[in-house]
């Protein structure tokens, strides 16, 4: 007799991996190039996109066949987000702060793999920040993730540096001996850069978030181009994103925040 338990397993492992090799693209994709990405049997991959499909998490192009996810996902993500108390505590904060530095303010959350964003509050601007809730930044190329090497889990650090990474976006391969110091300055100045590191032309400034056990648990961060956050940021903007970050940490109950 079959152990359905597992063939279950199986099923839900597969059909996740499939919405989380779709959600980055921005444009449909055909059932053959997903299976190819996924090192999956086409047959298998259709099977589980009918299935997301009857139940509205992924739409069907009827003239051209290729798939996409709809909203479905989002707001659900949104919802849980909107739930919980990180998000609900930093969003009056992260208003406040894109209306006092006029630039996007991002909220992120670390994995084990990188930084999620899970919330972004956007500033009307020529240069547009892409970056949208759901996306993973690395540790190694972004703000959010030098400040997570410098205040969270210290294992981390190691396994950055022992890694054969990617090349930053302004197109540097990756160093270990500059990413240690840059966490190093992280862990001393309380706050992060990552200039055309994660985007060509674009800069941001990250700070960390600590829970009521004093833990580092998020960042808020402020993202604009070069010319708006130059690579040795003012110190009005440094300090306006520490403050920002220092005050959803005591609304979370924080009571030692880093000084």
């Amino acid at each position: 007799m079959k152990d359905t338990s597992k063939i279950n397993n199986h099923s839900a492992i597969a059909a996740f991996q499939i919405i989380e090799e779709m959600a980055p693209m921005n444009e449909d994709v055909r059932i053959t190039d997903l299976a190819k990405r996924l090192g999956m049997p086409r047959a298998k991959v259709y099977r589980y996109l009918q299935t997301l499909c009857n139940i509205g998490y992924v739409r069907q192009d009827p003239v051209t066949e290729r798939y996409r996810l709809t909203l479905k996902l989002f707001h659900v993500g949104q919802a849980i987000a909107d739930g919980t108390q990180l998000t609900s505590t930093a969003r009056p904060v992260m208003v406040q702060l894109r209306d006092k530095v006029n630039l996007t303010c991002t909220l992120s959350i670390p994995e084990e793999t990188g930084m999620r964003v899970v919330d972004i509050v956007r500033v009307d601007s020529p240069v547009q920040i892409v970056t949208k809730p759901g996306a993973l930044l690395s540790f190694h190329a972004s703000a959010q993730g030098k400040v997570a090497l410098a205040f969270g889990d210290p294992e981390q650090l190691a396994r950055q540096l022992a890694a054969k990474l990617a090349p930053l976006a302004n197109g540097k391969a990756f160093d270990p001996a500059r990413l240690e110091a840059e966490t190093m300055r992280a862990r001393q100045t309380g706050w992060a850069v990552a200039p055309e590191e994660t985007l060509s032309g674009l800069n941001a400034i990250s700070a960390p978030i600590f829970d009521l056990e004093n833990k580092f648990i998020a960042t808020i961060t402020i993202a604009g181009s070069v010319q708006d956050i130059p690579p040795e940021p003012s110190a009005a903007l440094s300090v306006a994103v520490t403050q920002a970050a220092r005050a959803i940490s005591q609304d979370l109950g924080c009571t030692e925040y880093p000084t």
